[in-house]
């Protein structure tokens, strides 16, 4: 698999500093040609209909403001080491949307649930990441990926565990092996390695990816969970349970407009996918 956009890495680096001035982002943005060709591309689409045309990174942060900047960057740089096909019936599109979804929920979440426990921007990447695993999969065991998506639909079994059954791990073990290749943060890279492990010790950042990832499941989203896949394992466990409580329904009520963030997840793929 390629290597994480230094670009963006340095971005991730700058904003991590409360005290980061947007010249600083919009110098490092603007050094990456394509993921400012791209960020123009978002703010001028229709789903913004702004006044009059933005034409630089610095009017960008202006409108948008650094957080949305930031997390744009974040999400170019994994759609552009997605393969556009794979022959392993793996719906890259579908997948982008429960990505993106999961990320600003599990940010939200961190701000609401996890203030000083965990950093947001870290739980937007482990959202954004969690399930990288399943592409490197269908692009490397196209075969074996979708006999175990087969199965998934057809035993009613969850796949993280016909992937450990088949392939000897599942697709969050692959996916911290290459969020240690890209150089995140150890609790980062543990957070994503664990979300479906059962006996994983508790952390902010995993409670809040957990309950990220069961609201944009179990809430029948588009981009929600493949057939068969069952919600991430953290009901029942006390730090998830004392955390959020027993009621998703007033969990996913505090995040606000829950339609927006669907609504921003498909805009951004609808335009990214764009000819």
């Amino acid at each position: 698999m390629p290597a994480f956009p230094r670009s963006v890495q340095k971005v991730l680096e700058l904003t991590r500093n409360i005290n980061c001035l947007p010249k600083d982002l919009v110098g490092v943005i603007e050094k990456d040609p394509v993921m400012t060709m791209k960020i123009l591309k978002v703010i001028n689409s229709a789903y913004y209909s702004l006044p009059s045309k933005i034409t630089s990174v610095n009017q960008s942060v202006v409108y948008l403001g650094i957080n949305t900047i930031k997390n744009l960057a974040l999400s170019f740089a994994a759609v552009g080491i997605l393969p556009r096909v794979n022959t392993a019936g793996f719906d890259i599109q579908h997948y982008l949307v429960h990505s993106l979804t999961t990320a600003n929920v599990a940010r939200i979440l961190c701000n609401s649930y996890a203030k000083g426990e965990a950093d947001p921007g870290d739980c937007y990447v482990a959202g954004l990441l969690h399930d990288f695993g399943k592409v490197v999969f269908a692009q490397f065991m196209a075969a074996e990926f979708r006999q175990a998506l087969m199965r998934g639909v057809t035993e009613n079994v969850p796949l993280y565990r016909i992937e450990r059954e088949m392939i000897g791990v599942d697709h969050g073990v692959v996916g911290a092996l290459l969020a240690k290749k890209w150089q995140f943060p150890e609790a980062l890279v543990d957070c994503i390695r664990d979300h479906h492990a059962e006996n994983a010790p508790p952390s902010a950042m995993l409670d809040c990816l957990r309950m990220a990832d069961q609201i944009c499941r179990g809430a029948g989203l588009p981009g929600g969970g493949l057939l068969g896949e069952e919600l991430p394992p953290w009901a029942g466990q006390k730090p998830a349970a004392a955390r959020f409580g027993d009621d998703i329904d007033k969990v996913v009520a505090s995040l606000g407009d829950f339609s927006k963030i669907v609504a921003d997840a498909t805009m951004f793929v609808s335009v990214d996918s764009a000819k």
